[in-house]
């Protein structure tokens, strides 16, 4: 069995640990004798239909952001990476591919930058950042994380959050979300990285892509670091 992991622009959106969830997915599938390869699609690469069966985008700064929302409209990318998820191909997308995937963001200097569309949502640049440890109920159980941002999502009126934020600042701050969940796509805020601490979640988007019940691996040392983090 073999399993594709798409990785967009690996090299201009990966802070706080993102990389680590590209890790966490390569070896929680070759532990269970699934070869793995992965593709990382940046701002030269072209995305065809049915190439990738799992997809990931990390957080970048506002520079960044800007080179990657104008290739994604302009490539066509975001077009493919939206019908690719209409299909049912599992995404994870961390702070900056978050707010790239939803309708807008809105920094503070400089136009808004348009989104794909996936995420019924929306960001706006705050006055202060968000930042610390964060836990939140969700479909998953507890989720652990650390965010680091300033930009406010508002998620839509049919908009699902991820969960429901315990410990923390979630999309914004005010109401208490975090995340968008649309179909097998998910978009949140948790750097840190946030699979290798939270195996369901992980688990989770690679029987999506692989449309298969994984046999269970021995979790110990995860679910340890998932205990601790929860405690700091």
């Amino acid at each position: 069995m073999k399993l594709t992991i798409g990785y967009l622009y690996g090299d201009l959106m990966s802070i706080y640990g993102d990389t680590g969830n590209i890790t966490a997915l390569r070896k929680r599938a070759e532990w269970r004798g699934i070869e793995v390869k992965l593709k990382v699609k940046s701002l030269k690469s072209k995305i065809k239909k049915g190439e990738c069966d799992l997809i990931f985008f990390g957080g970048g700064q506002d520079q960044q952001q800007s080179l990657v929302a104008r290739d994604l409209e302009s490539s066509g990318k975001g077009k493919i990476i939206k019908q690719e998820v209409e299909r049912g191909v599992p995404l994870l997308a961390i702070c900056g591919g978050y707010q790239l995937l939803g309708d807008y963001y809105q920094p503070h200097k400089g136009p808004k930058l348009a989104g794909v569309g996936l995420f019924p949502a929306y960001t706006i640049a705050g006055d202060k950042r968000m930042i610390g440890n964060i836990i939140i109920n969700s479909q998953f159980g507890k989720l652990v994380g650390f965010e680091n941002h300033s930009g406010k999502t508002y998620l839509k009126k049919e908009g699902q959050p991820l969960g429901k934020v315990i410990k923390g600042f979630g999309n914004n701050g005010q109401d208490r979300g975090e995340g968008c969940i649309y179909k097998n796509a998910i978009g949140c805020y948790m750097h840190g990285s946030l699979l290798p601490k939270n195996p369901a979640l992980a688990d989770w988007l690679l029987e999506k892509a692989l449309n298969i019940k994984l046999k269970p691996l021995d979790d110990t040392l995860e679910l340890e670091a998932h205990h601790a983090w929860r405690d700091i």
